[in-house]
């Protein structure tokens, strides 16, 4: 195997490519607001990222499941550096704080579906497969799970990041997408459950009122009202969501 390979060793089956393009870690270090907030950084594999946001003066938490590179970031890096040897998916964090993590392919959904139930930290900047982070920012149309989440959070495409940034070389590129939790949601979490039953029902055809029809009557009316009769749920925007839940939530 080459030494390239050896060090970087990522596992395709385990969705592991490891960034070794400085340009890439410059850039989703600078998407990081500024501030003093700290930055956690999850599945910090050999450094690359950790390092950037170090040398750019930020407090950073490196989260490493691997215990043999948790233990070489500890020995090169942890003057500056907290490292946690634990699993991404498992990892628990409260408080103001800013998440980056070039994420392994093969837990994407899972990852982002665990950050997103996580409370406090206030952006977020993941590098995805390309394709993903495009449906994941509603490019060319929205997802269930981006709907799900959107009263809560802003999702946005911020660029390509070319397959050959990372090793081992992935078949496909890769794709910076941020999230923001919303200052002022659009929906109360208390009503989380409700809005989210709605989206799954509206998902379950092509058209909106359609899928909604086994709902009633009133709620097709509300669908009208709404100016989506035609529209399809991949269609629709964050505030199109939240305003079509707030109707049907004021005619209980």
């Amino acid at each position: 195997m080459p030494a390239a390979s050896r060090r970087h060793g990522g596992r395709h089956e385990l969705g592991q490519n490891f960034l070794v393009d400085a340009r890439v870690t410059r850039r989703i270090a600078a998407l990081v607001p500024p501030g003093p907030e700290p930055v956690l950084e999850l599945g910090a594999g050999d450094g690359a990222l950790t390092r950037r946001l170090a040398d750019d003066g930020r407090a950073v938490t490196a989260v490493e499941l691997d215990p043999g590179r948790a233990a070489a970031l500890r020995r090169t890096l942890g003057g500056r550096v907290r490292v946690e040897q634990a699993d991404m998916l498992a990892f628990r964090f409260d408080g103001a704080h800013h998440v980056v993590s070039n994420v392994p392919f093969a837990i994407t959904t899972p990852l982002l579906r665990h950050l997103l139930d996580q409370r406090g930290w206030r952006s977020a900047v993941l590098l995805l497969q390309w394709e993903v982070a495009r449906k994941r920012a509603a490019v060319g149309g929205t997802t269930l799970l981006t709907a799900s989440w959107w009263p809560w959070y802003e999702f946005a495409l911020a660029g390509r990041v070319p397959s050959a940034a990372f090793r081992p070389r992935p078949a496909v590129d890769g794709g910076l997408l941020v999230v923001r939790r919303r200052e002022f949601p659009l929906v109360p979490e208390r009503e989380r459950g409700a809005y989210r039953a709605l989206v799954r029902a509206a998902f379950g055809g092509d058209r909106v009122a359609a899928a909604l029809r086994s709902r009633g009557p009133r709620i097709r009316g509300l669908v009208a009202a709404a100016g989506l009769g035609s529209a399809r749920p991949r269609d629709l925007t964050a505030d199109q969501w939240a305003a079509l839940h707030r109707r049907a939530n004021r005619s209980r």
